[in-house]
């Protein structure tokens, strides 16, 4: 699977959504995700559903293979974090928690580069 794959397909396990809403979710380009979502329909991942809201558009839901493969994508992730930390104390994971926890927020809440500002970086 592609690695946006992964982050779209999380992002549908509680309930189905719009594109637009995933884009938005994960930091990316409607189109970059529509492309994407085509890759893991075509898998059977991923289905189109009628959006009862608004009988023009349509929501993408989990299938059961998608749901079945976000569980071992999630034990297999969860094997090998185990392996990686496996000699770290509880205080050294709790601290990484922490720092984790508090990156992801500031990430989350901080602007996104615009494209030009990207390139400039690069």
């Amino acid at each position: 699977m592609d690695p946006l794959g992964y982050p779209l397909m999380f992002n549908l396990r509680d309930e189905p959504r719009r594109v637009s809403e995933i884009a938005a979710a994960i930091h990316l380009d409607v189109s970059t995700v529509s492309r994407q979502v085509s890759q893991v329909v075509a898998k059977g991942f991923v289905e189109r559903l009628p959006d009862e809201s608004d009988g023009r558009a349509h929501v993408l839901a989990l299938t059961r293979a998608g749901r079945e493969l976000l569980v071992d994508i999630r034990a297999r992730r969860n094997l090998w974090l185990a392996e990686v930390t496996a000699d770290w104390t509880d205080r050294d994971l709790a601290t990484f928690d922490r720092l984790l926890r508090r990156f992801a927020d500031n990430v989350e809440t901080h602007p996104l580069l615009s494209p030009r500002d990207a390139q400039d970086l690069a």
